[in-house]
């Protein structure tokens, strides 16, 4: 039945073409920003776990840049108490030099240790970094290494380090593991010459200091490592994140890509097959003629 009221295939024509352009803009959204699920109305379950994932990956990123302060500290400290350990060996050469040796050559050595005894109170004193010397404060050091999420509970980890493990010598010199081989005096030969007994005692104080800086600087290098190999993790762990997000929440640009064409025709013949239909109402009016 022909009709000039109802117009059926116009009708049709029509919806079809506003599926096609209700798909087009679709289509050019995720082309445009790159996000197959860019809001909750995509895909409310995957939107919520992407958002969440994005947010524990920002989390992450303050971890690096904790881990990153920890090991700027570390390699600081352990710098440090290498520097420390090779100038008391260099005391402990002049000791040997000095067993048995004159008068004159003791004096001379005298001067050469305190040198030495001097430089060991600046390197501690230099072994700063952003504000913390962990070879001087006596203070724990924390650094934090990674954030984790079960469910809706969340905790952080810290790597500990004890500052009175790695202390080698306070700031007024008292305390610490070298403080009485850098103090002032410590090799004194100016009332005569030194006896080998003195000599040895001296070299037995420097034995003790070397044995514990041995054991300080593993202390350092173990939580050292530990931090670098964290770090490394973190950095891993932060791009499986960012994949996992992108499998679930973005476009394949290749798919969109086709679809988009594939849509660009549909929308050509939807445009033909309504302008055919409306010239079916338009022949109704030869009828009259």
């Amino acid at each position: 039945m022909a009709s000039i009221n109802t117009n059926a295939s116009a009708m049709t024509a029509l919806q079809t073409l506003n599926t096609i352009s209700k798909n087009m803009a679709t289509t050019q959204s995720r082309i445009s920003t790159g996000l197959r699920v860019a809001e909750a109305s995509d895909n409310a379950a995957y939107w919520s776990i992407a958002t969440s994932m994005k947010s524990d990956n920002k989390a992450l990123s303050s971890v690096q840049d904790a881990l990153g302060l920890g090991a700027g500290k570390l390699d600081t400290a352990y710098t440090g108490i290498n520097e420390v350990i090779e100038t008391v060996d260099k005391i402990k050469q002049k000791l040997v030099s000095a067993r048995g040796a004159s008068q004159e050559d003791q004096q001379k050595i005298q001067t050469e240790v305190e040198a030495l005894q001097d430089h060991i109170v600046s390197v501690v004193g230099n072994s700063n970094y952003a504000g913390s010397n962990m070879l001087q404060d006596g203070t724990d050091v924390n650094v934090v290494a990674s954030y984790n999420r079960t469910g809706t509970t969340v905790s952080v980890d810290q790597i500990t380090i004890t500052g009175a493990d790695v202390q080698v010598l306070s700031e007024d010199g008292t305390t610490g593991i070298v403080s009485a081989i850098a103090a002032d005096g410590w090799f004194d030969a100016s009332g005569g010459a030194i006896a080998d007994t003195a000599v040895d005692t001296m070299l037995g104080a420097v034995e003790t200091a070397l044995a514990s800086l041995s054991e300080q600087a593993s202390v350092l290098g173990a939580a050292k490592s530990r931090v670098d190999l964290q770090k490394d993790f973190v950095s891993k762990l932060s791009d499986a994140i960012d994949r996992g997000v992108g499998q679930l929440v973005d476009a394949d640009m290749n798919e969109e890509s086709a679809r988009l064409s594939a849509l660009q025709v549909q929308q050509q013949l939807g445009v033909q097959a309504l302008s055919i239909a409306n010239q079916n109402t338009q022949s109704i009016l030869s009828l009259f003629r």
